[in-house]
């Protein structure tokens, strides 16, 4: 804070001003190179000052906005993400204020339940800061599609605004405000559409500050969320259907690359990653009627929680329609295997000796051969020995013995 100030940076505001308006109230927010991170968004972690008039006013909060680097809280932050303390550097933007009548937060993703086709919505009166630090509770709009699929109203105590001389001031609302609905349908829908604009433009869901001012939207600042769990990447823009492999067989941790492609390699289903994990697509199989039944049985037997969910979702008519064609059900991974057969007990012994005695050989001459491959060449066998592997590893008679 006692660090003089660079005299291009006085005269690049002086000019600034000169061009905007002197006059004018205005935002001095941070904005860090390690922030809005993938993994880190640093939301709340470096200081905002609202309604600063003035360009001696600016400069002193231009030096505020560097010094919330070196709190407490945020060099926690970055220890906390594995973040260099000396790569984290700090710009300062400096806003034309808007004084608005509402405003609010606005998730292009519902964060709650992280379905991606819900836009959520937070509104208050006031300033937006009414809603950040807490002095109000905010209402709840759920938007879906072109329809609001849920409201809540809250009672709205408070609201912070910004004073003439400068700063802000917290006052309390009348009882008729205090009980409004602070958007109105139609406002929230055009919000709503804004918000997914925006997400198709920066192509991920978004966390988005928004106002309403004199009936116009003003969006603020948009970040990523970064709290949603990645989901795999499809063509299809209908609805789909995932299956956890390591949770069928109590693999709860992320995966290693290596890991990860090796069961990619290996397998005949049709596999996903997300997050370190591997999901089956299993769409179509919930979308006949024979393989619904088969799906639904071998994942109960081994989770009923997984059961219950994937019921929940056929419940829903219009998440999943049924298909004309029946489909079949392979055995495209272990947790999806047909029951083993029931064979005679004698008859099992000799099928199973056989088995062994086949693959053991089988095994003697792949060592033999692979003994003579390196470089490239190794993998390029191990790339065409694959299909051989998949036929041994998904044979149903090795689930029947």
């Amino acid at each position: 804070m006692e660090t003089e100030l660079p005299s291009e940076l006085s005269k690049a505001v002086e000019d600034a001003l000169r061009k905007h308006g002197a006059g004018h109230a205005y935002a001095v927010r941070s904005s860090a190179t390690a922030e809005d991170l993938p993994h880190a968004s640093f939301a709340g972690q470096y200081e905002t000052y609202l309604n600063v008039i003035g360009q001696s006013q600016i400069l002193q909060h231009i030096r505020k906005c560097w010094a919330s680097a070196y709190t407490d809280r945020a060099v926690f932050y970055r220890m906390q993400n594995g973040i260099d303390h000396r790569q984290a550097d700090l710009a300062v933007i400096v806003q034309r204020m808007i004084f608005p009548y509402v405003s609010g937060i606005m998730f292009t993703a519902d964060p709650f339940t992280s379905n991606r086709k819900v836009v959520s919505i937070e509104a208050g009166f006031g300033l937006g800061e009414t809603l950040v630090s807490g002095v109000a509770l905010a209402d709840c709009y759920r938007v879906k599609g072109n329809e609001i699929s849920d409201k809540t109203i809250a009672v709205k105590q408070w609201a912070i605004h910004g004073l003439k001389e400068g700063g802000t001031e917290t006052v309390p609302l009348g009882l008729e405000q205090q009980m409004a609905q602070a958007l109105t349908d139609q406002q929230i829908l055009q919000l709503a559409h804004i918000g997914r604009k925006i997400e198709s433009h920066l192509g991920q869901p978004q966390d988005i500050e928004w106002c309403l001012a004199d009936g116009t939207f003003y969006i603020v600042q948009s970040r990523p969320i970064t709290t949603l769990y990645p989901i795999p990447e499809s063509r299809d823009p209908g609805n789909r259907v995932y299956v956890s492999v390591g949770h069928q067989q109590m693999m709860t941790d992320p995966m290693k690359p290596l890991g990860l492609s090796l069961f990619l390699l290996t397998t005949p289903a049709p596999m996903r990653q997300a997050g370190g994990r591997l999901f089956v697509d299993v769409t179509q199989m919930l979308a006949a009627p024979a393989g619904r039944k088969s799906v639904i049985e071998r994942l109960g037997q081994s989770d009923p929680l997984i059961k219950d969910a994937l019921m929940t979702l056929l419940a829903r008519g219009d998440f999943l329609p049924s298909t004309a064609d029946d489909l079949h059900v392979q055995s495209s991974d272990s947790f999806l295997a047909q029951e083993p057969s029931l064979v005679d007990g004698a008859q099992r012994e000799k099928d199973l000796k056989a088995w062994i005695d086949d693959h053991e050989k089988s095994l003697a001459a792949l060592k033999q051969t692979i003994r003579t491959k390196s470089g490239t060449d190794l993998f390029d066998f191990i790339l065409a020995d694959l299909p051989c592997l998949r036929s041994f590893l998904f044979d149903p008679r090795t689930s029947a013995l």
